[in-house]
């Protein structure tokens, strides 16, 4: 019994002994051996970083399609080519003349009571009428107008169809005078060139402004006393 008694102690100390001595694990290897960082979610990894040396970067457009503005935001140079001409004459003419007699030779023989009261009257010539009214007119008219520039505009919009709205400006000042264009339109994707260029005479809608401010601008118009004098004067 009592050898019995010797064994199970030796047995319950040596098996004490050998978790007295083993080593804890260090914290975070649970977290490494499941696969997943201490507080982290479940199913989320690291965004990986980009390659150095690749032609391909995340949100980069495609490799073969043109660098065409296509979204709002984006970019394109409109080539301002305008000429416009035109010519009107024309020519009036018009006349009218008209005349018109009357005379009471014979009525009821009153006509010989006037002739005795009247010596100088006539009965067969009592009344004599005639007008004439004639107007001449001719105008003529011609205008020729031409505008080259190149102007780089944003886009603003996207019709359902999938038209862009554009608008740009620019100013150029030259010894204090400003030289000012704006731009507003619609133009198709397609239309626009592998350059990203399109010709301002395939934007729809289009509205070209093309002025000036300074002291030149200022001196080819009347002062505003002569431009209320030219609205309210009636000649």
């Amino acid at each position: 019994m009592k050898r019995h008694f010797f064994w199970i102690l030796v047995f319950s100390l040596t098996v004490f002994g050998c978790a007295a001595h083993q080593k804890p694990e260090p914290p975070g290897q649970n977290a490494q051996i499941g696969g997943s960082a201490p507080g982290a979610s479940p199913g989320r990894t690291s965004p990986s970083a980009s390659e150095t040396g690749s032609l391909w970067q995340q949100g980069s457009s495609s490799l073969y399609a043109a660098n065409k503005a296509r979204q709002v935001g984006d970019i394109l140079t409109v080539a301002i080519y305008e000429q416009a001409s035109a010519e009107k004459e024309a020519e009036t003419a018009t006349g009218r003349s008209a005349s018109i007699s009357a005379g009471i030779p014979k009525l009821f023989g009153y006509e010989a009571r006037l002739a005795e009261k009247y010596a100088n009257l006539d009965p067969a010539s009592l009344l004599s009428a005639s007008s004439e009214n004639s107007f001449q007119g001719s105008g003529s008219t011609s205008r020729e107008e031409s505008l080259t520039a190149t102007l780089t505009t944003r886009v603003v919009g996207i019709e359902e169809g999938g038209n862009l709205k554009i608008r740009g400006s620019k100013t150029v000042q030259v010894n204090h005078e400003d030289q000012i264009i704006r731009l507003t339109g619609i133009v198709r994707p397609s239309d626009i060139t592998e350059r990203n260029v399109i010709n301002s005479k395939y934007i729809l809608d289009a509205r070209i402004e093309y002025t000036g401010k300074g002291v030149i601008s200022d001196k080819q118009r009347p002062g505003w006393l002569a431009r209320v004098f030219d609205i309210v004067w009636p000649f």
